[in-house]
């Protein structure tokens, strides 16, 4: 047994595998030698740290002693600097003798377009040094290269078809670089094979070098046609066409560029004259508007110039994860579980960006809920705070014990861009939301959240997360395909993206344009459904795929939604309801995040309709459950630490969010501002015209004002009181109600204790009642005369009224008190009447029954 044991512990020794050793030890059946052979083991297992931790200092040192790759890509830089200037110098004979020698070098290698050289070699060095700039890639090289190749080759084989080659006409044309792809093209496919090849080369080289597509260099040249038809265009005379109305070249239509379409979509009629295919070809360029059967206008896309985004402004990721000694928290950990009674089998560990995930087996019988309860002993044990437990893991039958890694490593939203599951993605609308413990992207098209709630503390993450959305949303769709309405009451954070020309309005920061363009927001999905009910489509991509007016998605993304509940709670809950209810459909999304995700704030029905959830650090538990149900989000670290829910979901998934800092943000609004100007639709954030009344919004309760006129006029005065008595409202209410009538200029201006003049004679919403304002006009006017004569009388007459009004109020009071005692008592004999009836019918139903019984 000895032997067997000591050949076990050799091969154990061997392949590292201490995690079968400890499963032999338990079960040893001597005390003294197991505890001799565990002692044994943790030397050696301290003597390779020490090696390992030896290697990484002589590593570290290494390091430190080598010089920064900043600083050699400085030295480069200078380098390639010198070098060009250098040539530009010799160009003009001004670098002496070294500069004429490496002039004649370059001219006999390159021909005459060695000036091409050193602008090349001066590019390449501001694109090394200047992050905002696209830094050159392997295919731009390659590029480069057959440009000179093919471009030379051109003219040495144009020029030297009929000359003899010498070195003096060699230089002053293509050089030997050009002679090279001559004599090989030349020998193999004769003058005219050559320059058939020689070009295609040139095309391939032009769009290695700018990274693009034939398509792109078409719609350039029609957008650089239709630019200098503009401008001629403007210096002539423009022509008048018979009812007045000025007429306008095909040159100003071919300004606005033509996406491409479905051929399905761009077939024709074949029996259509040109003239007719001319005038629908210049249709189609001309920016779209589709109006719905009440007449309004439809959001749908208005043609930009698609520009793609290089990924070179993201920066990369510097750091890596450092979770210490595992080995050690391992031992720990099965320790602190075995001083407790606790029977467990420690498995495999984890490292993420931000914790490390050890893993443990329970012996059979074990309560999961004893494991849980000792998480604050385990944090002791191990000196870290705050330790998360995950029992059991979904889809394994193990625990899992989080502990934060001793330096976190930051992923980069290039990361998240690179990962091989957005590469993979099916949507071009999937958001980038973490990387999880086993180092897994995770990442989630939009339109199956179809809307996500973020809540977090302050500097706990929540707005990097937002603006890695919208860069990544950006990053992957154009502004004909995707719309922003952004608010940002703290007027700091989204407020940066103002010039992109994804935004419908630039960011909102006031609640009332936010109740506007929530408003706005609620007209549109109503349009839009009504043009998929039109079109018998399910949703928006089938429209799309199927329409010429192709609309686009708008998301809506609120930054700090308890500032807009705090000022205007019920509207603001309505409308994000109705949305989030409705819109799904028709390519309308809500982002809603805030720092108090109470349940003021996230109410129920808020939470119902948007299952997608994001919790980053808070400050409780309660919060924790307010925003997922459950608790764990107060144990998070905060710095992008999130814990993420969906419908598909059945706990909570901790990932480390995407960071994206202020510089690369800037760096992408500029890009964008500088190839596409915003088209913004200001009436987003206004109040449309046909939602106003004679009392001012639409909001104000009709109904009251109607029967607070019905009162005022039956009465022949207006007071406060005399609406509280007649609607039974509160003071607060009757006297806003009041003050709207006077701004209408329904009823006169107060005066002291004395009622309110009314200034029309009947309800306007009545029928007949059409000049209504002219004749409050005319009673304001006769209002006045009234006053100017009123102000004449003594102040005895003025007494005199007083008294008679006061008694007219006190007669109206007992005239109502006495109509109300005549209908209770007309009520009553009512429902006396009722009675006897009742027993009546009673009494003939017994007799009927009685008298069946008898037969």
């Amino acid at each position: 047994m000895f032997i067997a044991c000591f050949e076990f512990f050799n091969i154990t020794i061997k392949t590292g595998k201490i995690q079968s050793l400890d499963k032999l030890l338990l079960h040893f059946p001597i005390r003294g030698l197991r505890a001799k052979i565990a002692v044994l083991f943790e030397q050696m297992a301290l003597k390779k740290l020490r090696k390992e931790k030896n290697k990484a200092e002589r590593q570290e040192k290494k390091k430190n002693r080598s010089l920064n790759p900043e600083t050699k890509r400085g030295i480069f830089v200078v380098i390639l600097f010198a070098i060009s200037g250098t040539m530009l110098l010799g160009l003009f004979g001004l670098a002496g003798s070294a500069g004429e020698w490496v002039d004649g070098i370059m001219a006999e290698i390159f021909g005459i377009d060695r000036p091409l050289v050193p602008l090349l070699l001066l590019i390449i060095g501001a694109s090394m040094i200047i992050p905002e700039r696209q830094r050159l890639s392997i295919y731009n090289y390659i590029g480069i290269i057959l440009f000179f190749l093919s471009f030379n080759g051109i003219i040495n084989i144009v020029v030297l078809r009929s000359a003899e080659p010498s070195t003096e006409l060699i230089a002053r044309n293509g050089g030997y670089i050009g002679l090279l792809l001559q004599t090989i093209l030349g020998n193999l496919f004769g003058f005219w094979g050559a320059i058939v090849i020689d070009g295609a080369i040139l095309i391939v080289a032009i769009l290695l070098i700018f990274n693009t597509s034939l398509r792109s260099f078409g719609s350039l040249h029609t957008h650089i046609t239709g630019r200098i038809g503009i401008f001629f265009h403007n210096l002539l005379p423009k022509r008048h066409s018979g009812n007045g109305e000025e007429t306008f070249q095909a040159s100003e239509i071919s300004e606005f560029e033509v996406m491409p379409q479905d051929e399905s979509l761009g077939e024709q009629n074949p029996n259509q004259t040109p003239d007719q295919k001319t005038e629908i070809k210049a249709a189609q360029q001309l920016p779209i508007e589709t109006k719905s059967k009440t007449g309004e206008r439809v959001l749908t896309t208005t043609l930009h110039r698609k520009v793609e985004i290089p990924l070179n402004l993201l920066d990369k990721s510097s750091t890596k994860a450092n979770s210490g000694d595992i080995v050690r928290n391992k031992e720990i950990i099965h320790k602190t579980y075995e001083q407790f009674g606790i029977l467990v089998e420690m498995g495999e560990v984890e490292v993420g960006p931000t914790v490390a995930q050890y893993t443990l087996r329970p012996a059979q019988g074990v309560k999961l809920a004893r494991i849980v309860n000792l998480q604050n002993d385990l944090a002791l044990a191990l000196a870290a705070h705050p330790i998360r437990i995950e029992a059991p893991i979904p889809g394994k039958s193990l625990v899992g014990i989080e502990v934060p890694n001793q330096r976190s490593a930051t992923v980069t939203l290039r990361e998240m861009l690179e990962s091989k599951p957005f590469k993979e993605r099916k949507s071009t609308f999937t958001v980038p939301i973490g990387i999880d413990v086993s180092g897994s992207a995770w990442v989630a098209p939009i339109e199956k959240m179809p809307h996500l709630l973020v809540a977090g503390a302050t500097g706990s993450g929540k707005s990097v997360f937002l603006n890695s959305l919208i860069v990544s949303l950006m990053y992957q769709n154009g502004p004909d395909e995707l719309k922003f309405i952004m608010v940002d009451p703290k007027r700091v954070e989204l407020t940066a993206y103002e010039g992109i020309p994804h935004l419908l309005v630039p960011p909102i920061t006031g609640a009332d344009e936010t109740i506007n363009a929530l408003k706005w927001t609620v007209r549109e999905m109503e349009r839009r459904l009504e043009f998929l009910s039109r079109f018998r489509a399910r949703d928006i991509a089938s429209y799309n795929a199927s329409a010429k007016d192709r609309m686009p998605r708008i998301i809506v993304i609120i930054d700090e939604l308890a500032d807009l509940m705090t000022v205007a709670g019920k509207d603001v809950e309505t409308l994000i309801i109705r949305i989030a209810q409705m819109a799904r459909a028709v390519g309308i999304h809500l982002v809603l995040a805030t720092q108090r995700p109470s349940v003021d704030v996230i109410t129920g029905l808020i939470k119902a309709n948007i299952p997608a959830r994001i919790a980053f650090a808070v400050a409780s538990q309660t919060d924790s459950r307010t925003i997922l149900d459950c608790g764990g989000a107060e144990k998070l670290l905060g710095r992008g630490d999130m814990l993420y829910t969906c419908a598909e979901l059945s706990k909570p998934k901790r990932l480390q969010g995407a960071f994206v800092s202020e510089k690369e943000t800037r760096r992408i609004v500029e890009f964008l501002s500088a190839s596409n100007t915003p088209d913004y639709n200001y009436d987003v954030v206004q109040m449309p015209q046909d939602s106003k009344t004679i009392f001012g919004n639409a909001d104000t309760d009709e109904p009251l004002l109607n029967d607070a006129l019905d009162a005022i006029l039956e009465a022949g005065k207006a007071s406060t009181s005399l609406l509280q008595r007649r609607l039974k409202l509160g003071y607060a209410r009757a006297a806003r109600i009041i003050d709207i009538l006077e701004e209408q200029g329904i009823v006169g201006p107060a005066d002291g204790a004395r009622p309110r003049d009314i200034l029309i004679k009947e309800n306007p919403f009545k029928e007949g009642a059409e000049n209504n304002f002219s004749d409050s006009e005319e009673d304001e006017s006769d209002y006045e005369d009234e006053s100017e004569t009123e102000s004449d009388e003594t102040g005895e007459e003025e007494e005199e009224k007083e008294a008679e009004d006061e008694t007219a109020e006190d007669e109206e009071e007992e005239t109502e008190e006495i109509n109300d005692s005549i209908d209770q008592e007309e009520e009553n004999e009512a429902e006396e009447d009722e009675e006897e009836f009742d027993e009546d019918e009673y009494l003939k139903q017994q007799d009927g029954e009685y008298l069946d019984e008898t037969k």
